[in-house]
């Protein structure tokens, strides 16, 4: 690769991780290559995009980014597929099903909307991260809790109180 080449490949990594609110680094080394299309299918599926870069390019572009990666640069070693998703668990969750079938992909860290998340280990975690439209529908569901019961409430009120003044009609009639 010429050094012209391996700068246009550093500025695309540069676009797309500043493109990316959630970024995930794993190792799918091991994998042959049946392994590696079943992958790459569940990852479109998930609307997960999945691609195999240099450590040296990703760690240039990542200095090159804006976004603050931390510690994310030191598990650049060995092999590194980088996962780029919109929603933030969607890529541990391809991950964490594949690996019923398989030990790898494994995770090498995550870069979730600003957080840092380092190791294997953090899977699970990253699993249980809800989405924004998760938050938001658990947000307008505790909202409308309240007005539910007080619409609920006047209906069988008003159901009671009509009851009463029927009867009361009727005991004077």
């Amino acid at each position: 690769m010429t050094r012209e080449e391996k700068s246009q490949v550093i500025k695309e990594l540069t676009a797309q991780l500043s493109e990316n609110e959630n970024i995930y680094l794993a190792d799918i080394s091991g994998l042959n290559a049946g392994q590696t299309s079943a992958l790459r299918r569940a990852c479109f599926k998930a609307n997960v995009r999945l691609s195999v870069v240099k450590n040296t390019l990703l760690e240039k572009a990542m200095e090159a980014s804006e976004k603050e990666f931390g510690e994310l640069p030191t598990t650049l070693k060995g092999n590194t597929s980088v996962l780029y998703a919109e929603t933030g668990n969607a890529p541990a969750k391809v991950i964490k099903a594949f690996r019923k079938k398989s030990e790898k992909p494994l995770l090498k860290g995550a870069f979730i909307e600003e957080a840092i998340y380092v190791g294997d280990d953090q899977l699970e975690t990253l699993v249980n991260i809800k989405s924004r439209e998760e938050l938001i529908g658990d947000v307008v569901a505790l909202l409308q809790s309240p007005a539910k019961n007080v619409i609920s409430a006047l209906q069988s009120g008003g159901g009671k109180l009509s009851g009463i003044l029927k009867t009361l009609s009727q005991k004077e009639g």
